[in-house]
């Protein structure tokens, strides 16, 4: 089956509540990462990458720089006459719509006038790079009603309600638990789930008029029995943004060469939002070792293990180490910043030393002053 007959829907609000201090002001998929990306360029990408044509983009609010990014969706591809990209913000009070179930409620009727046969539903805190092209064989291949992308491992900390997977030898789930006492390593979903599209909005229907509101413990859990549900096991890189935590370590894994070449497939490119720019300059007595700097930076000082996003400066004599610094934040000379985190347009004044620990990072917001 070919990746158009697939409607891609993307949920760009989810658990925003984890990481707050980025998310006050914009949506979890508009997370700037990796020094020139959005949270949202990852799973907006993997659907491009295996041929879905149309997606929409589900939005709740805060999404001003979320639009902004992505526009009419030409990076990926998706500026076209039929299908393509759509945004689609809350249909009524913002209020009103708290959950998944709701969300989709309240899009309906765009998921009623479409015309693809299977539905794929992500989360937009997810960063992988993963061809669901093989996750709509699996899907046909077992006649499958349900398919939730999984990985096996030691369940990350803090995420909101994990969905834990029993499977059978074949795949097919036995059994779902919604955030389990568990030490091990299991099966858990990484927010990513294929099904029908008329069966999406049966299902959907049968909660809201039975006053159900929870996707995981009313639409899934209480399915499992009359649904073939089955688990696609994703053994490549991935990882869940959420907690300040998990976002820094992210950018840091960044650094390792094997988390690259997975993340930055060059035959699955992950596509972003241009933004012409001059080279990264380095001033005489400059040292960078073990980072990432993006074009238009200015480093005359010190830069160690950080990702530098674009137009940052770093002045003469700044130390920069275990950082991530947002675009076109200021490092004025003489400072010396470890295990710290600055949202966009921060200026840190000459001479400050900021000190955090890797367990818990140092959050300076956006526009601020020290």
């Amino acid at each position: 089956m070919r990746g158009n007959n697939v409607l891609g829907l993307i949920f760009s609000n989810t658990h925003e509540e984890k990481l707050r201090d980025l998310t006050e002001i914009r949506t979890m998929g508009s997370v700037p990462f990796g020094g020139r990306y959005r949270l949202i360029d990852f799973p907006l990408s993997n659907m491009v990458n295996s041929g879905i044509s149309k997606v929409g983009v589900v939005t709740k609010s805060n999404y001003q720089s979320l639009m902004d990014h992505l526009g009419s969706g030409k990076a990926w591809d998706l500026s076209r006459k039929r299908e393509g990209l759509y945004i689609l913000p809350p249909f009524g009070d913002t209020r009103l719509v708290n959950n998944r179930v709701e969300s989709l409620a309240s899009i309906k009727r765009f998921l009623t006038n479409s015309k693809e046969d299977l539905v794929l539903i992500t989360d937009s805190d997810v960063v992988c790079n993963i061809d669901y092209s093989d996750v709509v064989s699996s899907h046909i291949g077992k006649n499958s009603d349900v398919t939730l992308v999984c990985r096996f491992g030691p369940l990350p900390r803090k995420l909101v309600e994990p969905l834990v997977l029993t499977t059978d030898p074949d795949g097919r789930v036995i059994d779902l638990l919604i955030d389990p006492r568990t030490d091990g390593e299991c099966c858990y979903g990484i927010g990513m789930i294929l099904l029908r599209r008329e069966l999406l909005i049966r299902l959907v229907d049968d909660c809201v008029s039975r006053n159900l509101y929870s996707f995981k413990r009313d639409l899934l859990q209480r399915n499992l029995s009359s649904l073939r549900m089955y688990s696609y096991e994703f053994s490549g890189y991935a990882r869940i943004i959420s907690s300040p935590v998990s976002y820094f370590a992210a950018n840091m894994e960044l650094m390792q060469p094997n988390v690259r070449a997975q993340l930055f497939n060059p035959n699955r490119p992950v596509y972003t939002k241009v933004r012409d720019d001059m080279p990264a300059r380095y001033g005489l007595g400059s040292e960078v070792s073990n980072s990432l700097v993006a074009d238009g930076c200015v480093i005359d000082g010190e830069v160690r293990n950080s990702v530098l996003f674009r137009g940052v400066r770093v002045g003469k004599g700044a130390v920069v180490e275990n950082c991530v610094v947002l675009q076109d934040g200021q490092i004025r000379p003489g400072c010396k910043m470890k295990y710290v985190i600055t949202d966009k347009d921060v200026l840190i004044q000459s001479d400050r030393s900021l000190l955090g620990f890797e367990s818990y990072p140092i959050f300076i917001s956006k526009g601020s002053v020290v």
